[in-house]
């Protein structure tokens, strides 16, 4: 086995020395293949563009296309309490007090939802913080569709009171 990382090493400083040496100019790059891929001219998204038949940069969607993300809508009742006994209540506990089982268990307490920092939050940075989570609080973008996102945000300033 040895003798043959001896081999490999040996062939590759063979062709490291070749390509070094046989190389027209060391100051200049590398020939690029499709160049025009690497650098590509960028357009502001109003202005205009000659690579479309419309003249524009900014296209409308494809027909068909689904957006990611939703805008709010109404709220199923109960859903909210469902989305947020099912993810945030093992951390967050049954009142939203940051004393659920896992935080019983040794693991950091998250602030409680009760707390006027979060009753100061939006509704938008609450969405945010869920999707894309916070220091020890996972992101659940992936786990939580956008509408049971909004779901437990309704429930929460349930909880909270509808203190705002």
């Amino acid at each position: 086995m040895t003798r043959w990382n001896i081999l490999l090493l040996a062939a590759l400083g063979i062709v490291t020395t070749a390509n070094l040496a046989l190389r027209e100019d060391p100051d200049k790059p590398n020939r690029e293949f499709l160049p025009e891929m690497v650098r590509t001219a960028a357009y502001d998204s109003f202005a205009p563009n000659p690579n479309f038949a419309d003249g524009k940069t900014l296209q409308p969607p494809v027909p068909g296309t689904v957006p990611r993300e939703e805008p709010g809508g109404p709220v199923p009742a109960g859903r909210g309490q469902f989305v947020f006994t099912t993810f945030c209540q093992p951390c967050h506990g049954a009142s939203g007090k940051g004393d659920g089982p896992v935080a019983m268990r040794g693991y950091p307490p998250p602030p409680s939802l009760l707390a006027p920092q979060a009753i100061g939050l939006t509704d938008d940075e609450i969405y945010q913080l869920v999707s894309a989570g916070r220091k020890n609080m996972p992101a659940y973008g992936a786990q939580i569709a956008p509408e049971d996102r909004r779901a437990v945000i309704a429930y929460v300033r349930s909880m909270q009171g509808g203190k705002r």
